[in-house]
């Protein structure tokens, strides 16, 4: 029996290898020497048809001793059988991740999810009853009874509230829905049979140090500010710093598996903008409750249009296009717009990095596996 084993264990791997080699690019050198500045998904995507397939080939090669690590001066072979072999290299630099860090730093360390933020730590006053304060003046907190002085803080601010079907509602200093919010045509987009709540996202405004707790909850605590970026004013909330809050490596991988139809969707697009390409953040409608981890692969699809047939049926809507199939309608097919891949998750709301794309991300552009077609 185990022959047997280790004769189809040996057939499947070999059926893999064969499977992950018809992928890749044909007009490739037969060795690559891995440079500073590099990126995995560059790497890939020059060599292969689906750069989320990299790691597979790699652990197809039992010599490579970790597929997740490549580092500046490795040498790449890709002539023997389309397969990847490496050859270490003085290991003197730091191992290339998938992504360029600086495009997505701020995200990783400003900005957080949260269900709610009514009951967290919040600024009362500022030293000298100022309006803002900032680096090396205070700020005076309610509700830091029971931590330490010397202990730090991120001062935050509720900036988007995330739902389904309206994707985002911007707050404002203390957040409540700024006045207007409430049309849901204002930022409508294809429906889904979603309907829920998703999160607030509180955004880093400053960084504190406890200096001085209150003695009872009705005296204040005293923060020491330490950051000169953004301005802290009275209604910012508090949470505390994390040591690492996020992964400083990325593997892209498929996810595990399909997304429901329509249940995935952009939420929003960095710089509040309402469309974004290559290199550019976008939230979208999912996280850690679907199976989502950091280096999960999506391809965005813009959802295809109902179309009234005027020529053909006398019958048809006047509605030019919709979202919805009707009398007189044709359904125009969806279109494919770009990859993106998730580098931060929290529980029902995920940021992504663009990769690649033939035309602009929108909110409301449904994500798919990356390979639908």
């Amino acid at each position: 029996m185990k022959q047997i084993r280790t004769v189809a264990a040996a057939a499947l791997l070999t059926v893999t290898t064969y499977a992950v080699a018809v992928e890749m690019n044909g007009s490739h050198p037969d060795t690559y020497v891995v440079r500073k500045g590099d990126t995995l998904w560059d790497i890939s995507a020059r060599f292969l048809k689906k750069p989320w397939l990299w790691p597979e080939i790699w652990q197809a090669n039992p010599q490579v001793k970790n597929p997740h690590l490549i580092y500046p001066g490795d040498i790449l072979s890709l002539a023997y059988l389309d397969r990847v072999t490496a050859q270490p290299g003085p290991r003197q630099e730091a191992p290339i991740n998938a992504i360029p860090l600086a495009d997505v730093e701020p995200f990783l360390k400003n900005l957080n999810i949260v269900d709610s933020f009514k009951e967290l730590p919040y600024v009362v006053g500022l030293e000298e009853d100022r309006l803002r304060a900032s680096a090396g003046q205070l700020a005076y907190v309610v509700g830091l009874q029971g931590t330490q002085p010397g202990q730090r803080y991120m001062v935050v601010r509720p900036t988007v509230s995330y739902s389904q079907p309206k994707p985002s509602t911007d707050l404002e200093v203390r957040g409540n829905t700024l006045p207007g919010q409430g049309n849901l045509w204002k930022d409508y987009v294809a429906s889904s049979d979603r309907n829920e709540f998703l999160g607030y996202e509180l955004a880093q405004v400053n960084i504190g140090t406890v200096t001085k707790v209150g003695a009872d909850q009705g005296q204040a605590s005293t923060l020491r500010l330490e950051d000169s970026g953004r301005e802290v004013r009275a209604g910012d909330r508090l949470v505390p710093v994390q040591a690492q809050p996020y992964d400083l490596q990325f593997i892209p991988h498929a996810p595990a598996s399909n997304p429901l139809p329509g249940h995935i969707r952009v939420l929003a697009v960095t710089d509040t903008l309402t469309s974004g390409g290559p290199r550019d953040v976008i939230a979208i409608s999912a996280g850690a409750r679907e199976g989502i981890d950091n280096g999960t692969v999506f391809s965005i699809w813009r959802s295809g249009s109902h179309v009234s047939d005027r020529v053909g049926r006398r019958d048809s809507s006047r509605i030019d296009s919709s979202f919805h199939d009707g009398v007189g309608r044709v359904a125009l097919p969806e279109e494919y717009a770009a990859h993106a891949m998730v580098f931060r998750t929290f529980d029902k709301v995920s940021y992504a990095l663009i990769m690649e794309g033939n035309k602009p991300a929108r909110v409301g552009y449904e994500l798919k596996h990356p390979d639908a077609q």
